[in-house]
């Protein structure tokens, strides 16, 4: 369902006002780029500018009514004077450019008024990126793009020196946990997926995953397994860590998931309680809180954030958690 202005102001409150001065004003830029993480509202941003230019009734001189015929029409993909180019298999290739120059060279259908927004427009091909490139350079006073990409590294220099780039900023962690526990996650899941992923759409997806559900309780099960015997965390990782954790990306993850419980013990140690991410083992942490000191947690904790380092060096996975669960365990005040 498409956002209104109000919803994604909370998202981007700097985004949505520089765009509201731009619309009082009547100083749009003639190209914009919109860059930033996955999930961040860019491609809503530049649906709802779309309607903010089309509205027949717009709110206050510049919000979308959302009612009328255009903006449902452009809610709903099908505006004859709002074009969405996306990749075409792998990349955006130099033909779509060129129909869509060719769209561009008709009069509107209704109004002279023309938006077209390029989605992951750092895959454009070279051809197709030299062709965008005359069409910017020769701006139509009544035509507007939007290009979008999370990748502005590789967008051409002189696509960029073209385009008003506005920045869309990660989301907060309040408003993550309140879109998450919207969209149906339960309150106690939500901070965790915050901690591992600052994309919404992931963190939904991963609210759903069991391989993530299995991931967390073999995580807590090798802490439990480090406070008692550490002969049979190291029975663990060959059981069930390995079999579990078998990319190198899993293994990151799994890193993350350990961490987590380090920085939990710590917060309830400071009396942080409500920084707890794995609020369904609460009573379980406490106690094992009672059992360490901070200075430990903190030598720990450095200890897992090196073996991540050691992962993307390359180290070999199962040697690298071997020596993390003997590192964990020198010297341990459990013993």
């Amino acid at each position: 369902m498409a956002k209104t202005w109000t919803q994604l102001e909370e998202m981007q409150p700097s985004v949505l006002k520089m765009l509201k001065n731009s619309l009082i004003k009547d100083r749009l830029a003639h190209a914009y780029l919109f860059e930033g993480k996955r999930g961040t509202g860019k491609k809503e941003v530049g649906l709802l500018l779309a309607k903010s230019l089309f509205c027949q009734s717009p709110l206050e001189g510049y919000i979308p009514c959302e009612a009328c015929m255009n903006c449902r029409r452009i809610n709903n993909g099908n505006h004859p004077d709002v074009h969405i180019l996306e990749p075409d298999g792998l990349s955006i290739k130099k033909s779509q450019i060129q129909a869509l120059q060719e769209e561009f060279s008709k009069t509107g259908v209704e109004s002279k008024q023309k938006l077209y927004m390029i989605i992951h427009a750092d895959r454009m091909t070279v051809n197709a990126a030299n062709s965008l490139l005359k069409f910017l350079e020769e701006p139509n006073s009544e035509t507007t793009a939007i290009l979008i990409t999370e990748q502005i590294q590789q967008i051409l220099p002189t696509i960029l020196s073209r385009c008003q780039t506005i920045s869309f900023k990660p989301l907060s962690p309040q408003m993550m946990i309140s879109r998450l526990t919207a969209n149906g996650v339960t309150p106690n899941l939500a901070p965790m997926l915050v901690q591992i992923t600052n994309n919404l759409e992931e963190a939904l997806e991963l609210s759903h995953d069991d391989w993530f559900a299995q991931a967390q309780k073999i995580v807590l099960k090798l802490y439990e397994m480090l406070t008692k015997n550490p002969l049979e965390a190291m029975v663990h990782l060959q059981d069930q860590w390995f079999q579990h954790f078998k990319e190198k990306e899993q293994l990151d993850r799994g890193l993350d998931l350990f961490l987590l419980i380090f920085k939990d013990l710590l917060y309830i140690q400071l009396g942080m309680h409500e920084k707890i991410v794995y609020l369904n083992e609460k009573a379980r942490l406490e106690q094992f809180a009672l059992e360490t000191s901070g200075r430990r947690l903190t030598e720990q904790m450095t200890a897992i954030l090196e073996a991540k380092r050691k992962l993307h060096a390359n180290m070999n996975p199962q040697l690298l958690m071997e020596q993390l669960v003997l590192k964990l365990k020198e010297g341990s005040s459990f013993v």
